[in-house]
C-alpha cells in the first residue's frame, strides 16, 4: 500500500485519477460528495481492472465472493433485469445497451480516499505518477440538443390511466412507471460530463462505472442496502418535492410534502415492502424503522426517505440478501412480482442499469450498493445516451403530475446537456 497525504497533492487530483481509471476496461468509483446521510454514504474509492475474469450472474457470484482476493474489495454492478434470474420473469423490450445481467470484478489497484490522504492498493508501481500526469482537456459544455421519449406523452398518460385501472382491480397496491428519453449518434467525454453532473447534482451516492464501452454517470441520492457486520439496512425514498427559491417558499416546500397523503402512503406502501423483504433473511424480530418519512434537503429537490434496519441470520451472505430484496421496492411496486410483471407490459424500453445497483463488497463481508436513479447511460460504440425517469403510481395518481414529476427529475440531466426534449 502507498499512502500519499491530499495536502500533497493538485486540487484537481480526484479528476486526474479518474480521467486516469477511465481508460481501463472495468472501472467503479464511488462518491458520496461529502454530503451527510442517516446512516452514512458511501466511502470513496475508486477501483480499475484490466482482466477479463469477473463473474456475470447470480448463480455463480457466491462461489467467486469466497475464492475471489478475500483482501481486495470487489466491485461492480446488478442490472433490472437480474429479476429474470431471482423470479420466473422476462424482458423483451427494445434495449439501446448490452450491459450483462451484472458484474463484478476484483480490481488490480484501487484507491480508498481517508481524511487526509489517500491510499493506493494492490499494484502500486507508477500509478501516482501515471495520474498526476494525466493531461486535463480544456472545458467544454457538452450540448446534445434531442432527447427523444422511448413512450410518447399521451401513452404515458394513458399508461398511468390503465395502472389506476389495475390498482382498482386488485391487481398492485402501487407501481413505479418509468420512461426513456434517449439520443443518438452522440459523442461526449464521460469524464467531463460525470464531473459536471457532480458540480451540478451533487449525491452521497454517486458513481461511475466503465464496462467496455459502456459508461453509467450516476448521481444518486438512494441507498439500497448496506450491511455492516450483522446489521443490515435499506433506505428507500418515496416522495419528491422541487426546493424552494427563498428560504420560506423552501419550508414551505418541504411541509407540503411532509404533510402530502399521497406522497406518504406510498412511502408506506415501499417501506412495508421493505421490512417484508428484509424478514426474509433476518433474525425474527430484529426487522426495525428507526425513521419513517424524514425529510432531506438535496440541490434542486426534497425527497422523502425513510430507514429499516434489521439483523442477518448467521450464514447470510450477499447473494442471499440480493435474492431477498431485488430489485428493489422503491423501483417497482407492490406486490413486486406481479408489478414487475405490469412494468414489463407498460413500459416499451429495458431499464438496464437504471433501478439496478452499483456497489462494493468489502473484505469481511461488509457491503452498501445504492439505486441507480439521477443517471446517463451511455454506449460509446454506438453513441446512444439515455436516461430514464419516473415515479410511483397509486389510485389517487394524477396523470399530469406524474409526468410533470418524471421531467423535474430529469430536469438537472437536460441543463447538463444542454439540451430539450423533443415530442414525437
Amino acid at each position: 500500500m502507498l499512502t500519499v497525504s491530499l495536502a500533497n497533492l493538485p486540487a484537481d487530483w480526484s479528476a486526474r485519477a479518474l480521467r486516469w481509471a477511465a481508460a481501463f476496461p472495468h472501472c467503479a468509483y464511488f462518491e458520496p460528495n461529502a454530503l451527510p446521510y442517516p446512516l452514512g454514504a458511501y466511502e470513496r474509492l475508486l477501483a480499475v481492472s484490466s482482466a477479463a475474469d469477473g463473474v456475470d450472474s447470480l448463480a455463480h457470484l457466491a462461489q467467486w465472493l469466497d475464492t475471489s482476493a478475500p483482501r481486495a474489495p470487489r466491485c461492480g454492478f446488478v442490472t433490472y433485469e437480474a429479476k429474470n434470474e431471482i423470479e420466473a420473469l422476462e424482458s423483451r423490450n427494445f434495449y439501446g445497451f448490452a450491459w450483462p445481467q451484472l458484474h463484478f470484478f476484483v480490481p488490480t489497484t484501487w484507491l480508498c480516499w481517508r481524511a487526509d490522504a489517500v491510499e493506493i492498493h494492490g499494484r502500486t508501481d507508477g500509478v501516482l505518477a501515471q495520474i498526476l500526469a494525466q493531461a486535463m482537456p480544456a472545458v467544454a459544455v457538452p450540448h446534445v440538443p434531442v432527447f427523444r421519449p422511448r413512450l410518447a406523452r399521451a401513452d404515458y398518460l394513458r399508461a398511468v390511466a390503465a395502472v389506476r385501472e389495475d390498482i382498482l382491480n386488485g391487481e398492485v397496491y402501487e407501481l413505479n412507471l418509468c420512461q426513456e428519453f434517449y439520443a443518438e449518434g452522440v459523442d461526449l467525454d464521460p469524464v467531463d460530463v460525470f464531473g459536471r453532473l457532480m458540480a451540478a447534482s451533487p449525491a452521497p451516492f454517486a458513481g461511475f462505472v466503465r464496462w467496455h464501452e459502456h459508461f453509467l454517470l450516476c448521481a444518486s441520492p438512494e441507498r439500497f442496502v448496506a450491511r455492516r457486520q450483522d446489521v443490515i439496512w435499506s433506505q428507500p425514498i418515496k416522495g419528491t418535492t422541487r426546493r424552494g427559491a427563498t428560504p420560506a417558499e423552501d419550508e414551505h416546500q418541504r411541509q407540503a410534502l411532509l404533510n402530502d397523503e399521497k406522497e406518504r402512503a406510498e412511502n408506506l406502501m415501499i417501506v412495508d415492502l421493505v421490512r417484508n423483504d428484509l424478514a426474509r433473511v433476518a433474525r425474527t424480530g430484529t426487522v426495525r424503522v428507526p425513521e419513517l418519512f424524514g425529510l432531506y434537503p438535496f440541490r434542486h429537490l426534497w425527497q422523502m426517505i425513510s430507514t429499516v434496519t434489521a439483523e442477518l441470520r448467521p450464514g447470510v451472505g450477499l447473494v442471499d440478501v440480493l435474492r431477498a430484496t431485488f430489485p428493489m421496492g422503491s423501483m417497482t411496486g407492490a406486490p413486486k412480482i406481479r408489478a414487475m410483471q405490469l412494468i414489463e407490459h407498460y413500459e416499451n424500453s429495458r431499464r438496464g442499469l437504471y433501478s439496478g445497483s452499483m456497489g462494493c463488497v468489502w473484505p469481511g463481508g461488509n457491503f452498501d450498493f445504492n439505486v441507480v436513479i439521477r443517471s446517463l447511460q451511455y454506449r460509446r460504440d454506438t453513441g446512444y445516451l439515455s436516461f430514464q425517469v419516473g415515479s410511483a403510481i397509486t389510485y389517487d395518481s394524477d396523470p399530469e403530475r406524474e409526468y410533470a414529476e418524471c421531467l423535474l427529475k430529469g430536469q438537472a440531466l437536460l441543463e447538463l446537456l444542454g439540451s430539450v426534449i423533443r415530442e414525437e
